[in-house]
């Protein structure tokens, strides 16, 4: 049996490392800003998630080979967005969508 990781683990591996050291350190070159990476490696830092995410997309073609990581960000606390008449959103770590509930 193989213990290579997968890309997905390598990158979700990287993220954590680069959050935890945002977090721990203000001035980290990766604090507040948007991290793209790709293949297990970081290949674009930006100070919004469209321009992450655009350049990430140009990078690496395959999603399922990237990741992003808004660095900084509390990833434990688990977010509710209300908007009256929409729908209800529920985030959990990593800003994955738990559950949309529709409200009206």
């Amino acid at each position: 049996m193989s213990t290579a990781k997968t890309v997905q683990e390598l990158n979700r591996e990287l993220a954590d490392k680069i959050n935890e050291e945002a977090l721990r350190n203000p001035l980290s070159p990766y604090a507040n800003k948007f991290v793209g990476i790709a293949n297990g490696q970081v290949v674009v830092v930006a100070d919004s998630l469209e321009e992450m995410s655009l350049r990430l997309r140009q990078i690496e073609s395959d999603l399922s080979k990237c990741f992003g990581v808004e660095a900084s960000r509390d990833y434990s606390v688990v977010e509710e967005i209300w908007e009256l008449g929409k729908c209800r959103a529920s985030y959990g770590p990593y800003g994955a969508v738990d559950r949309v509930l529709k409200l009206s």
